[in-house]
Formats: C-alpha cells, sequence, structure tokens
C-alpha cells in the first residue's frame, strides 16, 4: 500500500504525537508498504527521518505553536490511504477537504483533547466544536490509543456515536532500546547521584503545548519527602522549564532536582536505568503515556494519576500505582512507597516488562495498522463478480478494539 501520515510535530521536535509517528512509519516500511510523512518545515533542520520512510517537510505559511498552515496538503499526489494524527490544527481541515475532492480515504488517531488555560482554551473549544465533528465524520475509522480515553474525552460524544468504526491501537515501544539490565551508572555519575540514592525520573515536553504534564505536582511531592536519598532526574526541555526550575528552587530542591534538558529518544535508555520509579504526574488531555510503557519495558515500576487512558496503561498494584490526581501527598506516598520497598520495585519492573512484551511492542502495533488500513481500502474496492474467474473480496472484518 502507499501510505502517508500526517502529523503536526516530528522528530526533531520529541513529543509523543511525533514520535509515535515516525515509529509507526518506520514499522510499516519494515513490513513493505511504501509510507510518506508529511509534516512542517522544523527551525531544526537535522534529518532524523525513519530509514525507509519518504519525510516531506513542508514549508508552512505561518505557525501558531504546534499548529502550522500547510497549503501543500492541498495538492498531495493519490495515496491508498491517509493516516492524520490528530489533532492538528488547519491540517487536519486540509485532510478532510482533499479526501473530499479526491476520494481518497482517511482514517484518523486521536491523540489527546485540545485543553488551554484562559484565552486560549476558549479558542481552542470553539475551534474543537466546529471543526472536529466534520473531521471525524469524514474518517473512514477512528484510532484511539486507549478505548478508554475515546469514550471519557471531550470528543467522547462523537466516538460513542460511531463507537463501531473505534479500533484501539496503542502506542509502543522498541523493547530493545528500552530493556533492563542497560547501565545507568554513567547518568548517575553526571549528576553526583550516589548508589544508595532514589532516583525518580520524569521524561516529558517541558513547553506551554504539554503543560498538562504535571512536572509542578511532581517538584510538590519530592518536596514532601523527607528523605534526601530521594532525588528527582527531570528530562525535557522547553520554554517552561526555567519556570519549572524556579519552582523547584523555591521548594528547596536545588541539590535534589537535576533538570536534564533534552535528550534524543534513542538515548534515554541509559536515564531509565539509573531510574527507580518513573513518574508522570500528567492531567488530562493525557491519553495514554509513552514513557510509562518505556520504562515499563526497562523493568521500572511506574507511578501516574489516575485518569483516563492513563488508568488503561498502569496496572495498579501490579506494574506501578496510580494517585489521585493533583494529590501531592498520594504522590509523594506513592513514590515512597515503591523506592523504599526493593522487592516490591523489582516484582513491578519484572510484571511490567512483561506486559510490554505481550501488548505494547512496535512489531504487534504495525500489524494493526495494517489490518487497519487493508479494512478501509478493501471495503473501497468494488467487488468482482463471481464466476469471473478471479477470486472475490471477501467480507472485512473489523480490526480489534
Amino acid at each position: 500500500m502507499r501510505i502517508a501520515h500526517v502529523t503536526a510535530t516530528f522528530p526533531p521536535y520529541y513529543a509523543g504525537t511525533g514520535m509515535v509517528c515516525y515509529r509507526s512509519a518506520l514499522e510499516l516500511s519494515r513490513l513493505g508498504h511504501d509510507v510518506t510523512v508529511l509534516t512542517a518545515a522544523a527551525t531544526d533542520t537535522r534529518d532524523v527521518g525513519p530509514d525507509g520512510v519518504d519525510v516531506r517537510r513542508l514549508t508552512p505559511w505561518f505557525r501558531i505553536g504546534n499548529a502550522p498552515l500547510l497549503p501543500g496538503l492541498l495538492s498531495l499526489e493519490r495515496f491508498d490511504i491517509v493516516h492524520l494524527h490528530y489533532p492538528f490544527i488547519f491540517g487536519a481541515e486540509m485532510i478532510w477537504a482533499r479526501s473530499l475532492l479526491s476520494g481518497v480515504p482517511y482514517v484518523l488517531t486521536h491523540h489527546n483533547d485540545l485543553i488551554g488555560d484562559g484565552m486560549r482554551g476558549h479558542l481552542f473549544r470553539a475551534y474543537a466544536s466546529v471543526t472536529a465533528p466534520v473531521v471525524l465524520r469524514g474518517a473512514r475509522k477512528l484510532a484511539a490509543v486507549s478505548l478508554d480515553h475515546a469514550a471519557n474525552c471531550r470528543l467522547g460524544p462523537i466516538f460513542r456515536r460511531r463507537w463501531a468504526d473505534v479500533v484501539e491501537v496503542p502506542n509502543g515501544v522498541d523493547t530493545d532500546i528500552f530493556r533492563p539490565g542497560i547501565d545507568g551508572a554513567t547518568v548517575r555519575d553526571r549528576f553526583g547521584i550516589g548508589p544508595a540514592d532514589r532516583v525518580v525520573l520524569f521524561v516529558g515536553a517541558m513547553d506551554r503545548a504539554h503543560h498538562f504534564k504535571g512536572v509542578e505536582y511532581l517538584l510538590r511531592a519530592l518536596a514532601q519527602i523527607r528523605d534526601q536519598r530521594v532525588v528527582g532526574l527531570l528530562v525535557g526541555e522547553g520554554d517552561l522549564r526555567p519556570r519549572f526550575q524556579a519552582e523547584a528552587a523555591r521548594l528547596g530542591l536545588e541539590s535534589r532536582a537535576h533538570f536534564v534538558g533534552g535528550v534524543p529518544h534513542d538515548d534515554l535508555g541509559p536515564y531509565y536505568a539509573a531510574a527507580n520509579v518513573v513518574v508522570l504526574p500528567s492531567f488530562p488531555p493525557e491519553s495514554f503515556g509513552m514513557v510509562l510503557i518505556e520504562g515499563m519495558s526497562c523493568g521500572v515500576p511506574v507511578v501516574a494519576h489516575n485518569i483516563p487512558g492513563v488508568r488503561r496503561v498502569v496496572r495498579h498494584g501490579e506494574t506501578g500505582l496510580l494517585v489521585e490526581p493533583g494529590n501531592t501527598a498520594d504522590l509523594a506516598a506513592a513514590i515512597h512507597t515503591i523506592v523504599s520497598d526493593s522487592a516490591l520495585s523489582a516484582e513491578m519492573g519484572a510484571r511490567g516488562r512483561k506486559l510490554v512484551l505481550d501488548q505494547y511492542t512496535w512489531p504487534a502495533i504495525g500489524r494493526r495498522l495494517v489490518s487497519l488500513y487493508e479494512g478501509v481500502v478493501g471495503a473501497d474496492r468494488p467487488p468482482v463478480t463471481v464466476g469471473a474467474g478471479r477470486a472475490g473480496y471477501g467480507e472485512q472484518t473489523e480490526p480489534d478494539r
């Protein structure tokens, strides 16, 4: 199949949606498909496209945050199917229009809701109320990283009306890059973290588009843990990082909260290896939490807020702990429970690794995507007349949800 993936963000901007697009495209290429990624030209000009994939970085007319206007999307050559990574302000509407004009079907993965504060939040709600019903109605299938999130997100009413067309395609993890047994000593040495210290790891973008990651809640939880051997390692970059560093200083965490900065995705393994627990204190619109399965793949237990989508990834009491969103006392207690009990930590880490191998490998995700696409493309082909000397198309079965 000739497959186009359309995304607003893509490496070298390292964030969830772009990384999912990157790995999905790579896996589909490995399965023998002709894959093109269409995204915006980046200010960072490093070529980090996946092997075997044609990455076209279109020049935007203008850009508002992570929303580039890409007129080039209207003049695409014909693909068998287009995969839209949503939300994509401006781009989603162009893919809808292009599909309407060309007849090329598209499927849509809903990664998260658009949520902002103040005027930004009002604009997001107005935009979604007008365009989301149109764009989602035009998609042949609606993929969700979690059925739990699809049913409970802001677009939940639209998903529920089309529930027969909703397919769960979770995010995946490279279990060779993220695995137990990696040496984390170099990372610990770099930040003066001793063997007896317990490391609480956060990995995530620290820009305004990812304000919901909850970094400030993690810092407050660390401040409530009196054991000075419990230290934070915060990996990520963005315009909010100075604010988080100022908050850490205000809380007296100068020696216990280490801000690493940005790290290329494939170089994250040693940071997970240096950790005793991975924490994701996100709020909606977090829909999954790739760092959770990366941590579990490395055999590290996890702690996260009990919110839709995330609670489907973390098995409470088995692979990690879920806590009440925004309750820093609960967050601090959960962190302390894991880092102070090495036997519990090892058991949770082993169960997390097994869960990842069972459900979240990229080859498994690639096969799900191919099944999804074949169901759509096959349904668009005219049936072959029985007795014409060729096998007819059978009924398309609904992909697993």
